[in-house]
């Protein structure tokens, strides 16, 4: 795990995303069950876990998931901007340091990749949690494969086109 680093003035930065120095155990993982259980019941309640929502989406059918994917991305963009601008720190004080990005081909074939199973299986990483939580354990099977593909993509990445 890296460490903060002091930039000139001496202020601790930390790379997005935040590099913690102390690694949380036990009760202090609390918080986060919390969060995630929150973010599972949003999911659910604005069925966008709904593989006949992803389906509808894929198949141009309808706006709903258009709507729910493009508010979160004017979401980011506004966070974005807000932390740049106004030189947010987090909540220990360090300096948040978000590194511009590079266009690499592999970005293409990966999100063809990624599409393509999202499309077939009716879920992406987010709603895993909260379809399975909701009783459909067949998603255990996305969630499998999908720890499988992170494995193989770390185990070739350096063989594969970045």
């Amino acid at each position: 795990m890296k460490v903060a680093e002091k930039n000139i003035q001496g202020a601790a930065v930390c790379d997005a995303p935040n590099s913690q120095e102390n690694i949380e155990k036990g009760l202090a993982l609390v918080k986060y069950m919390i969060v995630g259980i929150l973010f599972g019941i949003v999911f659910v309640k604005a069925e966008i876990i709904s593989w006949f929502r992803i389906q509808e989406m894929f198949r141009l059918q309808s706006f709903h998931m258009y709507g729910v994917i493009g508010s979160a991305i004017i979401t980011g963009i506004i966070s974005i901007q807000i932390i740049k601008r106004f030189n947010i720190k987090t909540i220990k004080g360090e300096t948040v340091n978000i590194p511009k990005k590079e266009f690499r081909k592999g970005q293409i074939i990966g999100g063809f990749i990624f599409g393509l199973g999202w499309a077939i299986t009716g879920a992406c990483p987010g709603p895993l949690f909260a379809q399975i939580g909701s009783g459909f354990t067949i998603v255990f099977v996305t969630l499998i494969s999908a720890i499988a593909g992170t494995w193989v993509y770390g185990k070739f990445a350096k063989k594969l086109p970045n």
